[in-house]
């Protein structure tokens, strides 16, 4: 009987758990390492005078998200001593982490470009292994009906995660050297490091992986064979894809700020702040609401406002320096990205097979990160044949595909459609 409540929770009681608080430690983890890549590093790189192509290329740097599935077998199958199959691989990451991004305030952006490239690229390493942990973790302790919600919960303390070197640590930059704002953006780790040491290992799946080879090969031949290899293109172009727009949109967003005319301090005041509450709002609504509609529908819905929130960049474009247009296309654009966000994080985790976690998962997240990555590399360029107008126009375009092979992958009439 207490199985059935917890696979079919209220719906506000399912917010107040136990599982539901280490999701926001997840996504807080999970998600400063990656804004302090996205937002931080081009803001700091800019003030020092280096030229947009290349903190465009900068995005290069983060290719281990890419390709974390490639070593996500070895997390699968080998636990690190002392913590278990899922926590040691956290703590090893996490505090990695944590003297990684301090050590970036060392360097000289106009002395050590590429040392600072290849640092960061480090902290990407660290923080896609992290990834890998975390996400297991996740989808192993929540039963199949908290899928939403907890995913909402992540994604909510994962864009929330993007206030300290978005913002905080923005406002600091006025203030003190840069080695303090990357010394104090590190400590920003040691929640999550407090949490994995706290929390329990999961119960393991039944028919766990034994050899490296059945952890490498398995994964995918699951996946494969669950529904034909038509279908499995399907969900892989869809994941890649759903994305794409936003993800391009928000590539070189610190630097559209500045080019607008916007100050560091107002950036990290109204640009950062303006997107928290509705960010919040967005995902937690998104992942409650889920628990009525089913994770298909939301992804139909959600989907629409994300892609229509693109639009208020480029009306921004017309009103450089503005500072309400800033707040209200932030804001959009928050609500918009934490309902789409939460839904496609909850159809990744759904479309996982519990036996093989850790690998499935990475190589669908990896793949969400190929525009992320290859992608806005270019963006820079785009942006200087095109203009800022242009280009959010097209990442507007860009977003229909994605939203056209819901089709297939999650029909409307299937609220629930398992993978």
């Amino acid at each position: 009987m207490s199985e059935l409540r917890r696979a079919q929770p209220s719906t506000w009681r399912a917010l107040f758990t136990q599982r539901m608080l280490i999701c926001v430690f997840t996504g807080f983890s999970s998600g400063l390492p990656l804004y302090t890549l996205i937002s931080l590093v081009p803001a700091w790189l800019r003030s020092e005078g280096v030229d947009l192509k290349a903190i465009s290329l900068f995005a290069l740097i983060q290719l281990p998200y890419t390709w974390k599935f490639l070593w996500s077998p070895l997390v699968d199958r080998y636990a690190l001593p002392a913590f278990g199959r899922r926590r040691g691989w956290m703590v090893a990451s996490q505090v990695a982490l944590l003297m990684s991004i301090a050590a970036l305030g060392a360097l000289d952006p106009r002395q050590e470009l590429w040392t600072i490239a290849w640092l960061a690229f480090a902290v990407a390493f660290f923080s896609a292994t992290q990834d890998i942990a975390l996400d297991a973790y996740r989808r192993e302790i929540l039963a199949e009906a908290e899928l939403g919600l907890g995913s909402s919960v992540h994604v909510n303390a994962y864009r929330i995660a993007g206030l300290v070197p978005g913002s905080l640590s923005l406002i600091l930059a006025d203030h003190v050297p840069w080695s303090t704002v990357y010394s104090v953006t590190a400590l920003f780790m040691l929640p999550g490091l407090a949490m994995t040491l706290a929390v329990s290992e999961p119960v393991a799946a039944c028919g766990l992986p034994k050899t490296l080879r059945e952890a490498v090969i398995e994964p995918f031949r699951e996946f494969l064979g669950r529904k034909g290899w038509r279908h499995a293109a399907l969900v892989l172009a869809f994941i890649f894809l759903y994305k794409l727009g936003d993800s391009m949109a928000t590539a070189l967003a610190t630097p559209f700020y500045l080019d607008m005319g916007f100050t560091k301090s107002e950036i990290g005041l109204i640009a950062k702040h303006a997107g928290l509450w509705p960010s919040v709002a967005g995902a937690l609504v998104g992942g409650l609401w889920m628990l009525k509609i089913g994770i298909n529908r939301a992804l139909w819905l959600f989907g629409v406002v994300q892609m229509v929130s693109i639009i208020g960049f480029a009306i921004l474009t017309q009103l450089p320096g503005n500072r309400i247009a800033l707040a209200a296309a932030i804001s959009f654009e928050a609500l918009g990205v934490g309902l789409g966000t939460a839904a496609f994080v909850a159809f990744i985790a759904r479309a996982t097979n519990p036996r093989y976690t850790a690998t499935q998962f990475a190589l669908f997240t990896s793949l969400a990160a190929v525009p992320r990555t290859f992608v806005n590399a270019g963006t820079g360029v785009v942006v200087e044949r095109i203009g800022w107008f242009n280009f959010y126009l097209l990442c507007t375009v860009l977003a229909l595909p994605g939203m056209l092979l819901l089709l297939k992958v999650a029909p409307w009439k299937n609220r629930t459609g398992a993978q």
